[in-house]
């Protein structure tokens, strides 16, 4: 292990032990065996530090959400983000809250990323007929939900023992978005619903003999359909951000 990552390991360590989550540089130093030169040299000073341990954090939370092969079932692999979310959460409690601080000057673009690799199954779900909602708007309720949760897990333990909690707000949440799969004109409006979405979801991901045009203006029908606006794909960026204390 290269001495940056034992360094970032270390002020893991003293976070996750410090009553007021707060740490010293100078500890951090002497949890590894350096001086305090080589941390301003590797990190520039304490804000540089924190900063580089939420991206530490975020390159192993992603690097999980990476590693999951798709299966044939993409509501079996919501359920498992969901799950594997609140474990990470868990077991880096300190690094979690910095991660997902609202002392962000702007916002990471692993938070970023997290959200187009939630999007990418809910497009699968949306494909097999089960979304009911846009899958924009659902990646946006079940991440907020998902967040919140963690950190109340992870802030307040005393206040939520139960051990079902994640798992009653993780099907809450998703039976809020996902349709039971039967099939279309079952359920009047809402059927409507899913089919759209489910056509809507099949185009983007397949060719067919249609032009741009013409797929474009389908797709406005379809979000219509759907009730939801069509919107311009955005190109996420590399922002920079600073983390506070």
């Amino acid at each position: 292990m290269d001495l940056r990552t034992r360094m970032l390991d270390a002020a893991e360590e003293l976070l996750n032990a410090s009553p007021d989550r707060d740490i010293a540089t100078r500890a951090v130093c002497e949890a590894v065996g350096v001086g305090a030169p080589v941390l301003y040299r590797l990190f520039g000073d304490k804000n540089g530090l924190l900063s580089a341990l939420v991206d530490y954090g975020f390159d192993r939370y992603l690097a999980t959400k990476r590693a999951a092969a798709p299966s044939e079932d993409p509501v079996e692999d919501l359920r498992n983000g969901w799950d594997t979310h609140v474990e990470f959460a868990r077991s880096h409690p300190a690094v979690y809250r910095l991660m997902f601080s609202p002392s962000f000057a702007t916002v990471p673009s692993a938070a970023e990323e997290a959200m187009r690799l939630l999007r990418r199954v809910l497009d699968r779900c949306a494909a097999a007929g089960r979304l009911r909602v846009e899958p924009g708007l659902a990646a946006q309720m079940i991440m907020s939900a998902n967040i919140g949760l963690a950190l109340n897990l992870v802030t307040q333990p005393e206040n939520y023992p139960d051990p079902e909690l994640s798992r009653r707000v993780r099907d809450a949440v998703h039976a809020a978005v996902l349709g039971p799969g039967r099939p279309a004109g079952e359920d009047g409006q809402d059927s409507l619903v899913v089919a759209a979405l489910q056509l809507a979801a099949v185009l983007r991901n397949r060719p067919t003999e249609l032009g741009e045009p013409e797929t474009a203006l389908l797709r406005h029908w379809l979000d219509t359909l759907a009730g939801t606006p069509s919107t311009p794909a955005r190109t996420a960026s590399r922002p920079t951000h600073t983390v506070g204390g």
